[in-house]
């Protein structure tokens, strides 16, 4: 859940002038963390109250939300990157950290709204989410300036097909195919 959030803390701490600072870095953590603990929430929150006029379809729209998700991950992480010559910024401002977390938390909101479809425990649910975020963005941050960006983009290509892999799985589940 956290690779795209992760890609995203590296290229931040690669635009960094200087090594960032630990504090610069949790800050960077705490936001992105907060964001992707609320989106699963709000995602559960919706899928819940469409739970009663999709139940038949669940285990589709699960296999078909995570499959286009991990597909366009996957695609992203593939893309070839264009040279970056920019010149390296200062600590990115609380409002692009804010915007940028929301881009990357998107998978997580669509995580959430599956898992209203499941028996799953919404809250330690999005509380791991948002706590593997929070260390993974931390230590992104922390290694961007050291890491290449290709593998983040390696991550980002893995996180895309865990995320094809979850949604077979589930339609497997649902369908007995394996029973």
């Amino acid at each position: 859940m956290s690779s795209d959030a992760f890609v995203a803390s590296l290229s931040k701490g690669a635009a960094l002038p200087a090594r960032p600072s630990l504090r610069q870095a949790l800050r960077t953590g705490l936001v992105f963390g907060i964001i992707e603990t609320l989106t699963p929430l709000l995602g559960w929150t919706l899928g819940l109250s469409m739970a009663q006029y999709v139940a038949a379809w669940d285990h589709w729209i699960a296999f078909g939300l995570l499959s286009l998700l991990g597909a366009h991950m996957v695609h992203e992480g593939l893309q070839n990157e264009e040279a970056d010559a920019t010149p390296r910024r200062s600590a990115p401002s609380f409002l692009r950290l804010v915007m940028t977390a929301l881009a990357t938390s998107i998978d997580a909101l669509v995580i959430g709204i599956t898992l209203a479809f499941m028996d799953a425990n919404i809250l330690w649910t999005s509380l791991a989410i948002g706590t593997a975020t929070l260390l993974m963005t931390t230590l992104g941050v922390m290694l961007g300036r050291v890491i290449s960006t290709m593998i983040g983009k390696r991550a980002e290509i893995l996180g895309g097909l865990a995320l094809c892999g979850i949604g077979v799985a589930i339609l497997v589940d649902h369908l007995g195919l394996l029973a």
